[in-house]
Order: structure tokens, then sequence, then C-alpha cells
């Protein structure tokens, strides 16, 4: 691999999966499920014995894994798992095709990848019974690890029709795309997809597709996308960069889209639950000590200098790659106990395990990386039972924003006339004159669908923009109004866009909230435009003149604003 594009490889390289395909279609839709089509293995029983071999992936989740094994591939005594009953023997394995073909032997009762790799994995697996994946645990999401870059001119999500898109076929970023498009207006036919066989690190990967004058974005991890981008600013065409590329959103702002899981043979989850729940049980406890060990690590330098040499060694191939693999950790939003339960339980959230199969899977039916519809189960735990041992799991989650800081940037942007700048998404919806209320009935829809972009992108900012229309002060100013007359007339159009986004901001919040679907109200801010940007600045029919009493929604990535982000713990 190449110098500085390894460090974050390893995590979704399904390399071997598309070695198979001899005649390569750069820009076409793969028109035949190769999973089906080409994995032959025969399905095995599971391997008896004591030990249960659980395969990793080098992703920062799976120090959770390590760390409850005792700091070791092998379970050592006295370690959470060890205390849960289990002799585990924990083995790295980037290849997904050699974990599924473990997995069919029996060699492995446990899958371990992205909601994508197990969605891409479940038509072949669910031809046998015995092998049937039940999703069990989610260990994280993404939180920053991969990003898409995307050249000059591209300044939205919407921008990308027409244009040619990188991305690594059965890699972790197929369904990142569709949700971007999707939630864009888009679709994959709205797009020219420029597949590659590699993640990174080699000469066939987007990373390296981008270079070509014909390919407009690439979806790459994120030591890929700094160099593309001169560290994350703008490419200078120098060090292996894009001249005028930028990383125009990541896993940081789009944190609710790649779900890291484990999952499990269906005959060997039915067989042997109990300790399927103690593998459970054991990765909340890991996860809860793991984050305890980051978060205090001056006050037990050594414990945390054994798990990140440790996780270096097993993850990385060296116990001196302890810079790498604390980015890994970094990469990482951990799911725990309440993650859980949401993802698995409840129905309701936008980003649940359900809705994400649906999504995931409707997109690589549309690629033809799936030929049908395939059902993944769940494990329905009673998590009552898995909440000894573990603190602070009934706590209300802290706000993600500081609001002050974020209302800072705002006014920034504002000021310079740059609100535009990292907008993802927009959404407006108007209102009538003297109209003070939004009730759900009338903005239901619209109401949604904010809902489930903050849900998914969680890590941007979500300006409410209210706009009045100007009609009033054009009659003032053309009667001859005295100057102080019309800045009066101004500045109530602004206080009243103001309270009107307020209004909207709070309906939008309850409406979430009586969905059973709580949103962080330091991801909103509101501003009052006034008359400032009215869409047609002279009104001439009813139609333009109740089209400029609007708010506008608009979702924009700070992720340079280091400081209007609160840490996570």
């Amino acid at each position: 691999m190449k110098p500085m594009r390894c460090k974050r490889v390893c995590r979704c390289l399904l390399n071997s999966l598309v070695c198979m395909l001899l005649c390569w279609s750069m820009a076409a839709a793969i028109q035949s499920p190769p999973l089906v089509t080409e994995i032959k293995t025969a399905v095995g029983e599971v391997k008896p014995g004591k030990s249960i071999t659980v395969p990793l992936i080098t992703w920062g989740g799976d120090m959770a894994t390590i760390l409850a094994n005792g700091n070791s591939a092998k379970t050592a005594a006295g370690s959470i798992f060890a205390k849960q009953g289990l002799a585990l023997n924990l083995v790295r394995q980037d290849d997904f095709k050699k974990q599924i073909d473990a997995f069919m032997r029996g060699e492995s009762p446990f899958l371990r990848g992205t909601m994508g790799m197990i969605n891409l994995a479940a038509e072949v697996l669910n031809q046998d019974p015995r092998t049937r994946p039940v999703v069990v645990y989610q260990l994280t999401w993404s939180n920053g690890g991969d990003c898409l870059v995307v050249k000059s001119g591209i300044r939205s999500a919407r921008d990308l029709k027409g244009k040619t898109v990188a991305i690594q076929a059965y890699g972790p970023h197929v369904d990142y795309l569709a949700k971007i498009l999707k939630d864009a207006g888009l679709s994959l036919t709205d797009i020219d997809i420029r597949w590659t066989r590699d993640l990174s690190g080699t000469a066939d990967t987007p990373a390296e597709a981008i270079f070509e004058k014909d390919v407009d974005a690439a979806f790459v991890i994120i030591p890929d996308g700094l160099m593309l981008t001169s560290n994350g600013t703008v490419g200078t065409g120098a060090e292996g960069s894009v001249r005028g590329a930028r990383i125009m959103l990541s896993t940081k702002t789009a944190n609710r889209i790649i779900a890291d899981v484990y999952a499990v043979r269906s005959d060997f989850f039915q067989a042997h639950r109990d300790r399927v729940e103690a593998f459970v049980h054991g990765l909340l406890l890991g996860t809860q000590e793991l984050k305890a060990r980051f978060g205090h690590k001056e006050k037990d330098l050594s414990a945390y200098q054994s798990l990140i040499s440790t996780s270096a060694a097993i993850l990385l191939d060296s116990a001196q790659a302890t810079a790498d693999a604390e980015a890994l950790y970094g990469d990482c939003e951990f799911a725990g106990f309440r993650g859980n339960v949401r993802f698995f339980g409840d129905e309701k959230w936008p980003r649940g395990m359900n809705r994400l199969v649906n999504e995931i899977q409707s997109s690589f039916i549309t690629l033809g990386l799936l030929g049908r519809n395939s059902p993944l189960e769940q494990a329905r735990w009673n998590y009552d039972s898995l909440r000894e041992g573990l603190t602070g799991i009934d706590d209300v989650p802290a706000p993600r924003f500081k609001t002050a800081a974020v209302a800072q940037v705002v006014a920034r942007k504002q000021a310079m006339g740059t609100l535009g700048e990292g907008e993802l998404f927009s959404l407006e919806i108007n209102f009538q004159p003297n109209q003070n209320d939004f009730p759900e009935n009338l903005y239901a829809d619209g109401f949604r669908r904010i809902v489930d972009l903050a849900s998914t992108y969680g890590g941007a900012v979500i300006t409410v923009e209210g706009h009045s229309d100007p009609h009033k002060y054009r009659r003032l100013e053309k009667k001859g109004a005295t100057p102080i007359e019309l800045k009066r007339t101004r500045q109530a159009a602004k206080n009243l866009s103001m309270n009107r986004s307020i209004a909207v901001r709070d309906s939008v919040i309850r409406f979430a909230k009586d969905a059973g679907v709580p949103l962080d109200q330091s991801q909103f801010t509101v501003i009052g435009h006034g008359i400032d940007q009215p869409k047609y600045p002279q009104p001439r029919t009813k139609e333009e003149w109740l089209s400029n009493m609007r708010v506008v929604f608009r979702i924009i990535q700070i992720e340079a604003e280091d400081e209007a982000f609160i840490p996570l713990d």
C-alpha cells in the first residue's frame, strides 16, 4: 500500500469479491449479484468446542472487543468475556468474502461488518436456513472516517446530477451514496458510476480515479480525503492532491449512515442464545470500559497504553502504530446500551435497523448487487437483562453542539453572505399572512423530512431561516416614507421572520418528540432575514407575493468549526 493511505483502509476491503470480474465495466452498474452467482461454499455445521472464533476488522469499534477479551487475541483470565463464561479467539479478517466462507463452513458463527456488507451477503446466506444472519449488536456509527470528495463546481448534493462518481464496488460507501442522492431528490440513475476494485492503496481506487478528467467526485476513507484536498482544505494539485478538490461531506456530518454490527448464524443463535447474549453483554461492558480508558487515560496511563498498543498490534500489525489506533478510535461513535436499544427496538426512529435494511437493499437492487430483497433478522433482546454492570445508561443525552459557538459561526456566514457554502440540502415551507403557528396537520410531510435529515446528518447544523415579503416596504418607499419609518418597517419584518423561525423550529421539535424521535435542539439555529432576501423583489402576482413568505431549512456542514462541537465522551 502507498504511504499514508493505509491507516484505516482494511475496515471494509472486499477485494476478492471483484477479482472474478475479469470484464470490468467502469461506467455501468454490475448486472448480476456476484455473491450469489460466485460463492459456492458448502454449508457446514459450526465447529464444536468451547472456544469460538470471532472476526474483527480494522476499525476503532473493534477495540471494545479486544478490551473485553483482556487485551488479547485469546480470552485472558479475569477479562470481561472470561467473566461471562466465554472463550474466544479473535481473528482479524478484512477480506469479507473470507469471512463469509468461514461463516458458511462453520469455522466461525459470527460475521463482522457494516450494515451494507451484511445486507450484501444476505441473499447468499439466506439460501440455507442454518446460515441466515441474525444481527445481534451494533458497535458504532462512522463518525468521520469516510468522506465524499468533490471537484470544483459541486457545491451541494444536488450538483451531483449528471456527474461521474468513483466508488468501490461492494465497499462501505454504496449505501452512503444512495442515501445522499435520495436526500437530494436524486437517484442512482441520475449519476454515472465509476466502479473501482479496491478502496485504497492501489491504482484501482476512488482516490486514484478522481485524478481522471471525467471523474467529478469520489467516496474515500478520510486519510485519502485529506490527501486529495491538501489536508482538508482545497486541493492545490501538489503532494498528491487534486486541484480544486474539497471534502463536501464526511461521516462526521453524516454520522447516521454507516453502522458497524455483529451478526451470527441462525442455527448457532438458536442453539446457543445464552452464549450470544453473554457476548453482547460483554461488548456493552467492554465499550463502557473502553470509553473510560480513553476519557481518563491520564489517571491510569499504563492501562491505556496496554490497550492502545495491543489494539495497534492486532488491528494494524504493529504495536508501535498507536497514533493510527487512536485515529481509528476517533472515527467512531459507539452505540452502547442506549444506541442498541434504539437501533433495534425503536421502529419510529428513522435510522433504526429495519429502515436501514430497506434503504440499503433498495439501492443494491438498483445497482444489480442484489437480485431481490432478503430479510434480515435481529436478536430481539430483553435489554433489561443486559443492564447489569452498566452505568449512566438512563442519563439524558448531552447536546452535540455548543449553541453560542454555532450562533457565532452562522452569524459570521450570514454577515459574509456565505450561508450557502457548505449547504448539503435545503427545504422550504410557506406560510400565510399573519400566520403565527404551524400545525402538523398542514406541515407533516415537511416536518417528517426535517426529522429524517436531522436524524441522519447529526453532525450538520440546521438553520431555520425566516423570510418576509417586501411588498409593504416597497409601498412605503414609493409613497416617500421617511428613512426612520422605513428602518422601523424593515426591522419589524426582521423581528416577525425571526419569531416565525422560532415557531417553526419549536413545531418541528415538538412534532418529532410526539412521534417518539427526540431531536437535539442545539443542532438548530434560527435566523430572521426579514425582507433582505426575497424570491421576488417586485412581486407582481399573488403567487409571487405568497412565495416570499417562507421558512427555509438549510442543512449545512460546519466540520471545520471545531469549536462548535461538544466532544463525544
